[in-house]
């Protein structure tokens, strides 16, 4: 599929009357850094000329076209390619945003009222990002009608939470204000897996833009962080293809639980799905050094609404597993906080000369400890970990039999007090 469908054939209310073949544009963003003396830019004499009054017919007032100075926008308006083939014609598409990226510098340094003498142009994109191109046909096709309706797919495998943001085709030649339009969207809502392989080829998966949607739910699946999910579940199911011998299609018919439950298992989050606590955690007395411990074993590893599903600790507190009998353990699962709650966009579009440092996450706990029951009755160091900067630690050491097993938190990144969302021994 290539386009916007017409809005008859899924009952879509966001999509013309009429299907075409028109498409989000493609973009080469650009990037600056404020210095500390004033920097002279020359544009190149193909770039384009623009002015106060191209602007302000373009916008309209309706928005801020020049975040230069720093902040979460960028120049995601800086788009062309709609109106024709993103795919056939990336090229000249390229060339084009190249005219128009080096056209806005040389407007922002000098043509505009702006204050970007001491700014330099330092990166520009040359290889088009492309928000829409094809989409193959799954055995499922997600519509703007299952986004709304949350997707509580049985076979879910990931999710999305970004808006329906259908870019005008003309990109940067649209008129009049904003060249998107933001159609709400839940957030979460599920994506089932029957999008991710193919309808008719039967050893095809695919993952990304191109998934099994219309036009106009793929507007919102297309961002990063979904695609990078998608990704996440292709992969997995293909080693579980390989290993059970299935087709893609083989999976959802005869081992849609294992790829859920190994996705979860790997700190993938699936809406409304819990993951299953290990057989050895489940049979186990757990305790804490302090608080209640107990949500750890609700196999849902992060904050959801206002239920934290976590266990409230401090630097120097323990959690100890103990057993009926001695067993043998090989390692241990952990979800720690990495501050899910606060957006943090780590990747600026430009440096001001005060721009934040970004570190991990204060919440996050750097030093801990494993240590298991041995024969005499004493506590063993089973491994130490210094200076982790990770949300989902998984790691084993020498199998050992014990009848106890505890984790202690030595040291985290900022914060005294913290979550855990999960912790059990593995077998």
């Amino acid at each position: 599929r290539q386009g916007r469908e017409a809005s008859s054939e899924f009952n879509e209310d966001i999509v013309p009357e009429k299907a075409d073949k028109l498409t989000m544009g493609m973009s080469c963003l650009i990037q600056a850094r404020e210095t500390d003396m004033p920097q002279k830019f020359i544009p190149p004499k193909w770039a384009y000329k623009y002015d106060d009054e191209f602007f302000a017919a373009k916008f309209a007032g309706k928005m801020n076209p020049f975040p230069y100075k720093g902040g979460t926008e960028n120049f995601w308006w800086l788009e062309f390619g709609g109106e024709g083939d993103t795919v056939h014609d990336a090229e000249g598409n390229r060339d084009e945003l190249l005219k128009i990226a080096f056209g806005i510098w040389d407007y922002i340094k000098n043509v505009s009222a702006g204050n970007a003498e001491k700014w330099a142009l330092e990166w520009v994109g040359v290889l088009p990002g492309k928000r829409e191109s094809r989409r193959y046909v799954g055995d499922y096709i997600l519509t703007q009608n299952d986004l709304r309706a949350e997707g509580r797919f049985d076979d879910i495998i990931a999710y999305g939470g970004w808006s329906m943001d259908d870019h005008c085709p003309a990109g940067f030649y649209h008129q009049g204000g904003m060249p998107t339009i933001f159609h709400p969207a839940p957030a979460p809502y599920g994506i089932p897996y029957r999008c991710l392989y193919s309808k008719n080829i039967e050893n095809l998966f695919f993952a990304g833009r191109n998934i099994s949607a219309t036009h106009t739910s793929m507007s919102s699946s297309r961002v990063m962080s979904t695609c990078s999910i998608l990704g996440q579940a292709v992969g997995t199911a293909a080693a579980l293809a390989v290993k059970h011998n299935l087709s893609p299609r083989g999976i959802y018919e005869k081992k849609i639980s294992e790829l859920q439950a190994q996705l979860m298992d790997d700190d993938c989050y699936l809406p409304w799905k819990r993951r299953k606590i290990g057989e050895l955690a489940r049979k186990s007395l757990l305790s804490a050094s302090s608080g209640d411990p107990s949500p750890l074993m609700n196999g849902i590893d992060r904050p959801v609404g206002t239920e934290s599903n976590s266990w409230h600790a401090s630097v120097g507190d323990y959690l100890e597993f103990k057993f009926n009998s001695p067993h043998k353990i090989s390692g241990f699962r952990l979800i720690f906080d990495s501050d899910l709650k606060t957006k943090i966009l780590n990747m600026p579009c430009n440096y001001s000369k005060t721009i934040k440092v970004f570190t991990p996450p204060k919440t996050l706990v750097s030093d801990f400890r494993i240590e298991t029951m041995g024969s005499a009755g004493k506590w063993e160091l089973a491994t130490e970990i210094k200076g982790n900067y990770q949300r989902f630690v998984k790691l084993g050491f020498k199998t050992r039999s014990t009848n106890a097993a505890r984790f202690i938190i030595d040291k985290t990144h900022g914060e005294k007090t913290l979550n855990i969302f999960a912790a059990e021994p593995l077998e």
